[in-house]
C-alpha cells in the first residue's frame, strides 16, 4: 500500500514516466509506508471535458488501508500536490490529490 492511480489529459508537456517517478518518489519521501509497499500506475485522457479555462488535468488518488490519521492523509495529499506544482508549475492544469481508505476488511490481494 498505497495503490497511487495517476488519471491525466494526455496533453501534458512532460513524459509519464516522469510524472508517474515524481508521484512515487514524493510518497516515499513521506515516510508513511514501506517503499518496496507502493505502486503508481498512469491513465491518460485523450476525451474530457474541463469547465472554465484550464487545458488539462492530473489527478492523483491514493487508495489507502484505513487507519491513518487526518494529519498523516494531509501530509500525503499535501506532498503529492506539491510534486505536481514542481512538476507543472502550468496555472493551464488543474492539478488534485485525494487519498481514499481501503477497508482492510474486505481489501483484497494475492
Amino acid at each position: 500500500m498505497p495503490h497511487l492511480i495517476i488519471e491525466h489529459s494526455e496533453n501534458l508537456d512532460i513524459p509519464v514516466s516522469q510524472l508517474v517517478k515524481a508521484v512515487h518518489q514524493s510518497a516515499e519521501a513521506t515516510q508513511l509506508f514501506d517503499p518496496a509497499s507502493i505502486k503508481t500506475r498512469a491513465i491518460g485522457y485523450s476525451e474530457y471535458q474541463l469547465g472554465g479555462e484550464r487545458k488539462g488535468f492530473i489527478h492523483v488518488q491514493a487508495h489507502i488501508i484505513s487507519g491513518r490519521t487526518l494529519a498523516q492523509k494531509q501530509l500525503l495529499s499535501d506532498a503529492l500536490l506539491s510534486a505536481l506544482r514542481l512538476l507543472i508549475p502550468d496555472q493551464q492544469i488543474n492539478l488534485s490529490v485525494h487519498p481514499y481508505d481501503l477497508d482492510p476488511e474486505i481489501y483484497r490481494k494475492n
